[in-house]
């Protein structure tokens, strides 16, 4: 495992086109499943400890927003032949498991995580209604190490203020995590 941070891709940057399929229920979900809705697009996988240090919280996001304009997508887009944990049977089981309310997709070719810049799991951007992004960063100062609880005070913080028309504001800090396992040669030039 390397320790990665996020990007930090700029702000007002445009949602990148995607079409995936759901690991649970097999539909294909699109960017334009979210027209005219602000989407959380998280990237995640089953293996990292970091993504299972904050798993309950993951579950809990789907169910706080499920009667909100809020759309929740999660994406793994870890190699899953090096990786099989992170294979699309085992995120079924985990997004089963979870209850999550949210579509979990596989982004088996990578092109999805390129596109959005992913560097680590987990991974968060949150757009607006018009897909620019306003947050990308970290969940909370929870980390498998340190302590702190896990409460997702950053993430939801900028999601309510999506969800209230206000303004994010605050420190966007980066999110922490395994870096996303790429398959070998298919590494992008942002890595490493």
């Amino acid at each position: 495992m390397a320790l990665t941070a996020s990007t930090m891709v700029n702000l007002g940057t445009q949602a990148p086109e995607f079409s995936l399929p759901d690991v649970v229920s097999g539909k294909t979900i699109s960017l334009s499943n979210y027209e005219g809705k602000p989407l959380l697009v998280m990237f995640i996988c089953q293996h990292c400890p970091f993504v299972k240090h904050i798993k309950g919280e993951l579950a809990l996001l789907g169910k706080d927003y499920l009667n909100t304009d809020l759309g929740i997508v999660a994406i793994s887009a870890n190699d899953a032949e090096k990786y099989p944990d992170d294979a699309p049977e085992s995120l079924k089981a985990m997004a089963m498991e979870l209850d999550f309310k949210y579509p979990v997709c596989y982004d088996e070719n990578q092109e999805v995580a390129k596109a959005y810049t992913a560097a680590c799991t987990p991974d968060y951007f949150l757009f607006d209604a018009k897909h620019k992004l306003i947050y990308r960063g970290q969940l909370d100062d929870s980390r498998p190490s340190n302590g702190e609880a896990v409460t997702g005070k950053d993430l939801r913080a900028a999601i309510d203020s999506v969800l209230t028309g206000k303004e994010v504001i605050g420190d966007q800090k980066p999110s922490i995590g395994c870096n996303i396992k790429w398959k070998p040669g298919n590494e992008p030039n942002y890595f490493g």
